[in-house]
């Protein structure tokens, strides 16, 4: 963990060198003007020389100066190197991130992501910075007091060795009480996070269902969540203060009284004493500085474990050592596949098919096919065409693409031919053209016109104010779901892939829209593979074949008049869909 943490300073190494030396540099000083200043009191004051007064105080003035000085450029450099430490931070997690394949994004929540590169960030920087500069400056300043103690007057400065015992041992105390706490902090920020996430995203379905009171609930469990264990922890804190006063007074009073009595004897002179009665403050202070660093960073500890998952975690998927460059067709197999989304173990285990998302899943399909995919809810129908652009490894089996194992492909080179529209559509904030773009970012406004008439876009594309310049609202909330698939499907042609992958990507159209998209695939992409996956038997029954799933087990792999026959499955849905009842669209009928 300490190693990535470390990697990540990067070019800003010669900062987080130097805010450390300015710092020492500073302290020196401060901790000199004492000294002088009981020079100044006993050899110039009591002496009536004023020309020592003279000379000691220009001396005086010139140290203040040069603290002033260092500390101004210790603050200007630490942050320097404590805000480019962070956007180290986020860089590398935001790179690792996009490295990801669909198994390793499940690991971590979207609000767990978000806290670590906000909050958790947030956290480490500021850690970084107290790191540059107070673990310097309060160690530097302890020891550096401690010395010109002994050098004043050895038998006073057993006063301050004693107080710093105590308070040490009554910081740890605090400090290992408010650690534990720290740590559930952050578990806290993430369901607060979730919590606005997931109301802002869906803010239109909370009012449309009239939840606000219940997401205000919601939103006050979690906020009140956190707050309770803040103010354990900042109660447990607030204890530094009485403690070191306490201290602190202790000190002074003891300080006062056998000084005063070395004072009498003429051991100790009164400029002594009085730069004793600094050194004191100094000792204490950065005893509480040395506290509050120890609960700084038990704090960002467990915001270091946290950013560290995310930047060490190796993909689950990477391309092999010489990959294959090119696809050679859009042919698919499956070689009994089975894959369990709670990954290795189960698949090790030889547990009950019934557990696995797919399970001896074998079947071949031709280049240039069109393939149709149906089944129930949580049959595995997503899960079948995710392995094939190897947004997933298989747990066992293989699957071929262009006859070869995807996992000999480079991933860039394999997801380029094979072009998925996801079931959750996602369209980002930008023009349509931009968005269309992310197909092909060299697409000419013709290539994409072209995609978009045979996605059914162009028209209501057209109708738009400024056509195809017009912006796309954050999440596309400005287009219905329909024209957003259709959106989709036209990013997904204009990379001309050799298999087209559409996951239930037309189920908000109506039954027109959908016939006149199969359509046009079947006219104008006959040398390309089509995987459609889709609830309605109309969107697949004029494909080549249909691939019939029921719990993971592919139970019928055929046309549709012989499905109708053979497979019973198939034979049902076809009569609930196409009988006067249900929420199903008619056969040829429209939505």
């Amino acid at each position: 963990m300490l190693r990535t943490l470390y990697n990540q300073i990067g070019e800003y190494w010669r900062a987080s060198l130097a805010t450390p030396l300015l710092t020492a540099l500073e302290v020196v000083m401060d901790v000199l003007i004492p000294y002088v200043t009981a020079m100044l009191i006993d050899r110039g004051i009591m002496a009536g020389d004023m020309q020592a007064v003279y000379r000691y105080g220009l001396l005086m003035v010139g140290m203040a100066l040069l603290s002033l000085l260092f500390g101004i450029l210790a603050g200007r450099v630490s942050a320097y190197a404590s805000t480019g430490f962070a956007s180290n931070l986020r860089r590398a997690m935001y790179r690792n991130i996009q490295t990801f394949s669909f198994q390793d994004i499940d690991k971590f929540s979207t609000s767990g992501l978000v806290t670590r590169m906000t909050t958790d960030v947030n956290s480490l920087q500021n850690a970084f910075q107290q790191i540059l500069r107070v673990t310097v400056r309060a160690p530097f300043r302890l020891l550096l007091s401690i010395v010109m103690c002994l050098v004043i007057d050895p038998r006073l400065s057993l006063i301050f060795i004693i107080a710093m015992l105590v308070l040490g041992f009554s910081l740890y105390f605090i400090i290992s009480c408010v650690a534990r706490l720290f740590q559930q902090v952050y578990v806290k920020y993430d369901e607060l996070n979730q919590s606005v996430q997931e109301n802002v995203t869906g803010i239109r379905l909370v009012k449309a269902f009239v939840r606000e009171d219940y997401e205000n609930r919601k939103f006050a469990k979690a906020a009140d969540g956190l707050y309770r264990l803040y103010t354990k922890a900042e109660s447990l804190m607030a204890l530094n203060h009485p403690v070191m006063n306490i201290v602190v007074y202790g000190c002074i009073i003891a300080l006062s009284w056998w000084g005063a009595q070395f004072i009498v004897s003429g051991t100790l002179t009164t400029g002594e004493l009085t730069s004793l009665f600094t050194y004191v403050m100094s000792i204490l202070q950065a005893l509480m500085m040395l506290s509050m660093i120890f609960v700084m960073l038990t704090q960002s500890a467990a915001s270091a474990k946290r950013v560290s998952e995310v930047i060490e975690l190796r993909p689950s998927i990477s391309n092999p050592e010489n990959p294959v460059e090119e696809v050679a067709d859009g042919s698919i197999e499956f070689r009994e596949v089975r894959f369990d989304y709670d990954s290795e173990e189960r698949a090790k285990s030889g547990e009950a098919h019934k557990r696995s998302a797919l399970f001896n899943v074998s079947f071949r399909i031709e280049s240039g096919e069109t393939i149709g995919v149906i089944g129930g809810t949580g049959s595995g129908k997503s899960t079948l065409v995710n392995l094939i652009s190897r947004l997933y490894d298989t747990s066992k089996g293989e699957v071929l693409v262009g006859g070869r194992n995807v996992r000999d492909y480079d991933l860039t080179a394999l997801r380029n031919a094979v072009s998925v529209v996801l079931q959750k559509n996602t369209l980002f904030s930008g023009s349509v053209l931009a968005n269309l773009r992310w197909g092909k970012s060299d697409a000419t406004i013709e290539e994409c016109r072209e995609a978009c008439r045979m996605a059914q876009a162009d028209d209501f594309i057209m109708e738009m104010p400024q056509g195809y310049d017009t912006k796309i609202e954050q999440g596309g909330t400005n287009v219905s779901g329909g024209q957003k698939q259709r959106l989709c499907i036209a990013r997904a042609l204009l990379k001309r892939p050799l298999i087209l992958v559409l996951d239930d990507s037309t189920s908000a159209c109506d039954t027109r829209t959908d016939a006149l998209i199969q359509q046009a695939f079947r006219k104008q992409l006959p040398e390309m593979t089509k995987l459609i996956i889709a609830q309605r038997i109309s969107s697949v029954e004029h494909c080549d074949r249909i691939l019939v799933m029921d719990n993971g087990v592919v139970t019928g792999f055929d046309t549709h008049e012989r499905l109708l026959a053979t497979n019973a499955l198939y034979r049902e849905i076809y009569d609930i869909q196409t009988a006067d009842r249900g929420d199903f669209d008619k056969k040829g009928g429209d939505a």
